[in-house]
């Protein structure tokens, strides 16, 4: 039986709770397929799985949601894939497990999807999760067209920052917060129009100045508890607040008559895996994806790289709001 080595958890807490360890790997069941990873997504998701905000099926648990290699062994009933094949997955718990802090795993066929023979490991790991956020995020939970203003918090995140290259594909101007005036230069250079430092800026009175008063169509908040009541008061008549994370806690609960009060407004709780939970859909996006990044619309920036036993070092950067761009995590 091969072994794999593997970034586990025994109990939810700080980043002192992971262990690099070695496991047993049993070969692939029906339907699935063996990878050997070659680079690994890191997500703040991952950080709510450690501390529990997220529940892991049980413990001992291997994090991580998003990893990229090349499949070694498929099982039985198999066919779309061999070995060989160099292949990409990501996803949330839970319609897909933890389970890519490792150098070896077995995963569902469905979750799979074929990389171009001209996309690295490295950017896909940096890029496949938070790029098919963006994806959906722009194109399907609210559709961005040009000459359309938008908001987007924490800009200058991997997400933050793929999203604004995106929109700025698209034809859009770029309103971002973040939390500082080094990372506000990061989102600029990567196309944001106008950033704003949320320790500093009245967020609020900005955006209005910026749209004559009026408000944006669409925020997109990953950050939660710590800018819901702004990204309420940015929108415009019938916006809509795409609320897609929880970095700073969980929104408080909302008296629902209060969109009314502010203009009936919309308000979205989106995940990834409500728009890929059909393997079309995931395909379809993906090849939406893989499109920009093949004619540099979209650029990931890679600025942080750890090997997988440094996991725990990388969840205290993130957590501290030490990272900008994507990170990975090497085998």
């Amino acid at each position: 039986m091969p072994q794999s080595h593997a970034i586990r958890i025994h109990q939810t807490g700080g980043p002192d709770v992971l262990q690099y360890e070695v496991i047993d790997i049993a070969s692939p069941g029906p339907g699935e397929v063996q990878i050997r990873h070659k680079a690994i997504g890191l997500n703040f998701t991952d950080v709510h799985h450690r501390t529990g905000r997220y529940p892991v099926p049980s413990f001992p648990a291997v994090l991580g949601m998003e990893g990229v290699g090349v499949v070694e062994a498929v099982g039985d009933g198999v066919t779309e894939f061999e070995p060989g094949d160099r292949v990409a997955y990501a996803g949330a718990s839970p319609w897909l497990q933890p389970g890519s802090y490792s150098d070896l795993r077995n995963l569902d066929a469905k979750w799979l999807v074929k990389i171009p023979e001209w996309l690295d490991f490295e950017t896909a790991a940096a890029v496949f999760l938070k790029g098919l956020t963006v994806q959906y995020l722009l194109r399907g939970a609210f559709r961005v067209e040009k000459g359309m203003t938008i908001l987007i918090h924490a800009v200058s995140g991997g997400v933050g920052l793929l999203m604004t290259q995106w929109a700025k594909h698209l034809g859009a101007v770029v309103i971002g917060t973040t939390s500082s005036e080094a990372k506000a230069h990061v989102a600029r250079q990567n196309g944001a129009d106008h950033v704003l430092v949320s320790t500093s800026d009245d967020v609020t009175a900005h955006v209005r100045a910026l749209t004559g008063g009026v408000g944006v169509p669409v925020v997109y908040d990953s950050v939660g508890a710590a800018t819901f009541e702004i990204t309420l008061a940015c929108l415009r008549k019938r916006g809509m607040a795409v609320c897609f994370g929880t970095a700073s806690g969980p929104v408080p609960p909302l008296e629902i008559w209060r969109l009314n009060r502010l203009g009936s407004l919309y308000l979205t709780g989106a995940g990834l895996n409500d728009y890929i939970s059909e393997r079309a859909e995931l395909l379809e996006r993906a090849a939406d994806l893989f499109d920009v990044l093949r004619t540099g619309a979209v650029k990931p920036s890679i600025n942080q790289r750890y090997l997988l036993k440094e996991a725990a070092h990388a969840h205290r950067d993130l957590e501290n709001r030490r990272t900008t761009g994507s990170s990975i995590l090497i085998p």
